[in-house]
């Protein structure tokens, strides 16, 4: 589903999204659409790239205006329309991209990606399936080479963000037997080095 359109970019890496509101949008999307952690892909008539939501901040206007205010209900036959003026704004960090293999699987190139993306590019929510391929390099085996990259990048949340995500790969079931102990097993490691951190 559509979340947004790119509006600006901090880095490289770094994208800001903003949202969709209904006013624009009869299907906009709900606030449990686009949650800390949510994977998107960035893409219009081309793919550019995934990336990770890490931060949010809702923009409104009003807050602290000292306009005139009425003492009494405004009467709605001569009430202007007003603009909606309040938006959210998602932060994104890129991890990757996906890419198709000669015999049309597709597969995820993880890292930072090298193109820039361009300004009002849409913004959707990846599918389970667009997830669990993007986890897989061109052997078709799983992936996930932006561990570091993620706490690096992931904002005052990055350690929150990458155990999150490490932990719903793990509850999706998407991956079996030796791929999945490896996510247990990094998962564990990052929940002890946050657990010692915070004992210092």
């Amino acid at each position: 589903m559509r979340l947004g359109k790119v509006v600006k970019s901090n880095s490289h890496c770094d994208y800001i999204v903003q949202v969709d509101d209904q006013m624009d949008f009869i299907d906009a999307p709900q606030a449990d659409d686009y949650g800390f952690g949510t994977f998107v892909k960035l893409e219009d008539e081309r793919h550019w790239a995934v990336g990770v939501v890490y931060n949010s901040q809702l923009l409104n206007p009003a807050f602290l205006n000292s306009g005139v205010r009425l003492t009494s209900e405004p009467d709605p036959l001569f009430t202007p329309d007003q603009i909606q003026e309040v938006r959210t704004l998602l932060w994104t960090v890129l991890v990757g991209a996906v890419e198709t293999a000669p015999n049309a699987r597709k597969y995820g190139v993880q890292g930072i990606p090298r193109v820039v993306v361009p300004v009002n590019t849409e913004v959707r929510r990846m599918t389970m399936d667009e997830i669990h391929q993007f986890h897989l390099n061109q052997d078709g085996r799983s992936q996930f080479c932006y561990y570091s990259h993620l706490l690096r990048c992931g904002g005052t949340f990055s350690v929150q963000l990458t155990h999150q995500v490490l932990e719903e790969l793990i509850q999706s079931k998407l991956f079996k037997g030796a791929e999945e102990r490896a996510l247990i097993v990094l998962c564990r490691e990052l929940a002890w080095k946050n657990t010692m951190g915070a004992m210092r």
